[in-house]
């Protein structure tokens, strides 16, 4: 029955006034509030919901995602660490002992398998022979916990002495385009090695005392199994002439590559935890400008 006085609304014009709950209807199904699943309004049974997965099939998944991700994680770990145990390391240059084939500043890629491991692969691995000229990195002989850089000048069974800072092994002048002098000849020990008769400053006792017995007609002797060492900044490098011969055993690799170098900045580090933090601080705000782009990814020879 109609009502009087009603204005007459087409379906298409009726609105929902904000604010206002619609009426439920019989197309709108009701919703169970504990599970949020609809309801038969004709029967008051909840629906199935489609897709549902059971949870314990959804921990299972969780878990086998979490299995997986570990593997994969101690997978990478393992590679890392085999390939700096055996193949390739990274070292920094601290010191001015190389200038100027190494700066301070200068990070390195060392080939650890070039050289091999005196073992039996050495016999079928095409590994190389430490010759002289070589670069190498090494346990420093004194202190086995420090790595060192230097060049090979002597390997074993050679002959060799410098005279007025010119090296000479087996007789001859070695030619050494790469060496850097900052000083005259004004140390007779340095520049005139060996010599048996003048000790000098922070020369190993140790060392003094074996190289007086390898001294023949005014050359050192390099034996077996060892090698005679300098660095390039010959003025300024603490090597062989002052601490003895390198074993074999004692020699890591040969420099790749330097895949990064940095000038010093106006923050040096220092062994504190603060100083070591503003050092780093530093290096991070100013790592382009203070990069040296131009030994960057630089063959080292």
């Amino acid at each position: 029955m109609d009502l009087p006085n009603q204005p007459t609304v087409s379906p298409a014009e009726t609105v929902t006034p904000q604010g206002d709950v619609p009426p439920a209807t019989d197309t709108v199904p009701a919703f169970d509030e504990q599970r949020f699943r609809p309801v038969d309004p004709s029967t008051g049974a909840t629906a199935p919901v489609a897709n549902s997965v059971p949870r314990g099939r959804v921990a299972a998944n969780i878990g086998a995602d979490l299995v997986s991700s570990i593997q994969s994680l101690v997978g990478t770990i393992v590679i890392a660490i085999f390939v700096i145990t055996f193949i390739v390391q990274a070292f920094q240059i601290p010191s001015e002992s190389m200038e100027n084939t190494l700066l301070v500043g200068d990070y390195l890629l060392v080939n650890k398998l070039c050289y091999g491991g005196q073992g039996l692969g050495d016999h079928i691995m095409p590994y190389q022979k430490i010759q002289r000229e070589d670069i190498i990195v090494f346990h420093y002989p004194v202190d086995p916990t420090q790595h060192f850089v230097k060049r090979v000048i002597g390997v074993p069974g050679d002959r060799l002495k410098l005279v007025n800072k010119k090296v000479y092994v087996n007789g001859k002048p070695l030619d050494e385009p790469y060496v850097h002098f900052i000083e005259p000849p004004n140390n007779v020990f340095r520049d005139d090695f060996p010599r048996v008769d003048i000790p000098a400053y922070g020369l190993e006792g140790k060392w003094w005392l074996q190289m007086r017995k390898l001294v023949e007609d005014g050359e050192l002797i390099v034996p077996d199994g060892n090698y005679f060492v300098m660095g390039d900044n010959r003025d300024d490098s603490q090597d062989s002439r002052y601490w003895g011969f390198v074993p074999r055993e004692n020699i890591i690799g040969r420099p790749l590559i330097i895949y990064w170098s940095v000038q010093e900045g106006d923050a040096p580090a220092t062994s504190t935890l603060a100083g070591r933090l503003q050092h780093l601080a530093y290096a991070m705000t100013h790592m382009f400008s203070n990069t040296r782009w131009d030994r960057t990814l630089r063959l080292v020879h």
